[in-house]
């Protein structure tokens, strides 16, 4: 029936149905991202759950064995940074004194090229921070509830997991009764073809943490950075988030930096070190490690990050790139809906839509890599 409507009609149902689906999520994200958060980490662990069902073991306890290793894994990570933050405070003399070394050079610096005096910056610096404190006390209200939304969503994590193992035939069922019969061979491609995805994605993306922090934290620690381990595991976490994690890893890598020494050659080593193990990363490492199955522009990548951030928080940037991904997945088996599939792709087409008319038609073109030519 939608297909005699007018395209403006068409292209209208679409919008205002994204416009739908930002919206419900915005007002229900405290509901859907858990449940988000649960199904990609579900995806990642059938292969744990199927090796644990071939081997005999009742499904239950299966299901809750992977959950175990999942709860192992946040375990070492929330030690290790308890215990770097205990280095930290025992360090806080020293921290103060390299802070005010650092605040006096950059005074001095500024005394020199400008006409405010020592004075006039310390009644600004004291001013800020007045703004500062101000602010910290008007935020620590609302920190024990967010606080205890975190507890709630860690809480629920472990039991949507558990419950979509459990139900996962039924959730199957569930998505191919919502297509025609002869529509099921794609619907199962496209069940399959997301699994894989996420599934390499998400591994992919643990692995890279853990070589980046050898990597990086290896280095940094060969050279004699103070807190080489933490700076390194930061920024391999922060690196997840795509493009913006890089640039605010770089920012507190530099940050603990100056905290730890007086002078400014740390720094400097510090920058070019994580810029070595960017281009690793992004050049040899990660490619072959997920490889290109995940074909999502850099524009909507971007975009995708920033949206996530904005309806879900840090949860949503991380979450951000799969979902895309998935969607593109959908798009690109769904005759109505190919067009999106294309806008959010990495494969240009290889002429010009303007001059070649097959171009611009649904049918599969000849593509290159959205990297040629930059």
């Amino acid at each position: 029936m939608t297909n005699n409507l007018p395209l403006t009609v068409k292209r209208s149902i679409e919008l205002l149905g994204l416009m739908a689906i930002v919206a419900v999520m915005v007002v229900g994200r405290d509901i859907i991202m858990p449940i988000l958060m649960a199904f990609f980490i579900s995806i990642m662990l059938l292969p744990v759950y199927r090796f644990l069902k071939r081997k005999k073991i009742p499904e239950s306890l299966a299901i809750i064995i992977s959950i175990l290793l999942v709860a192992l894994f946040v375990a070492l990570i929330v030690w290790f940074f308890s215990n770097q933050i205990g280095i930290l405070v025992k360090d806080f003399p020293q921290i103060k004194a390299n802070v005010t070394q650092h605040i006096n050079s950059l005074s001095d610096w500024i005394s020199r090229i400008t006409h405010y005096d020592d004075k006039q910056q310390k009644a600004f610096i004291q001013a800020k921070s007045d703004d500062l404190m101000n602010m910290g006390t008007s935020l620590a209200g609302g920190a024990a509830v967010t606080l205890s939304g975190i507890f709630v969503f860690i809480g629920l994590l472990p039991i949507y997991i558990y419950l979509m193992l459990f139900y996962k035939d039924i959730l199957l069922r569930f998505i191919f009764m919502w297509f025609k019969t002869d529509d099921h061979p794609k619907v199962k491609e496209a069940i399959y073809e997301t699994e894989s995805i996420i599934k390499s994605y998400l591994i992919g993306l643990l692995i890279q943490i853990t070589y980046m922090t050898i990597l990086l934290g290896g280095i940094l620690m060969l050279i004699g950075i103070k807190h080489a381990l933490l700076i390194g595991v930061i920024f391999a976490i922060l690196n997840l988030i795509p493009y913006v994690g890089a640039l605010i890893g770089n920012i507190i890598g530099v940050l603990l930096t100056l905290t730890s020494s007086q002078e400014l050659w740390p720094v400097i080593t510090v920058l070019g070190v994580i810029a070595f193990v960017q281009f690793l990363d992004n050049n040899i490492l990660m490619p072959r490690i997920v490889g290109s199955k995940v074909k999502i522009n850099a524009l909507f990548a971007i975009l995708g990050v920033f949206i996530g951030g904005s309806i879900a928080g840090v949860s949503g940037m991380f979450l951000a790139l799969p979902i895309v991904a998935v969607l593109k997945i959908i798009f690109d088996r769904t005759e109505s809906f190919k067009q999106w599939g294309v806008l959010l792709g990495d494969e240009r087409p290889a002429k010009s839509p303007m001059s070649f008319p097959a171009f611009r038609k649904r049918k599969p073109v000849a593509t290159k890599s959205g990297l040629e030519g930059k």
